[in-house]
């Protein structure tokens, strides 16, 4: 891991983000303070698929019905 100053890191983002995709971590540091970290963004596992659970949630056909008044009123207390 190295740190730098927020100079720098202006000055040099490009080769700072090549560093980082690499897999590096880098500190930006202000007046000598550590104030951000550079780290590289995880991938995901794998691809999502849609429709993997078609068929294993039912909806009911009244899912968007209005609520009963008494239900109503716990949300409004």
């Amino acid at each position: 891991m190295i740190s730098v100053n927020v100079h720098e890191a202006k000055t040099h983002l490009s080769r700072l983000l090549e560093r980082v995709a690499a897999g590096e971590e880098i500190i930006i540091s202000k007046a000598g303070k550590p104030m951000a970290r550079l780290i590289p963004l995880s991938k995901p596992t794998s691809d999502r698929v849609p429709g993997l659970d078609k068929g294993v949630i039912q909806i009911p056909d009244d899912f968007d019905a209005t609520l009963p008044e008494d239900v109503l009123e716990l949300f409004e207390s």
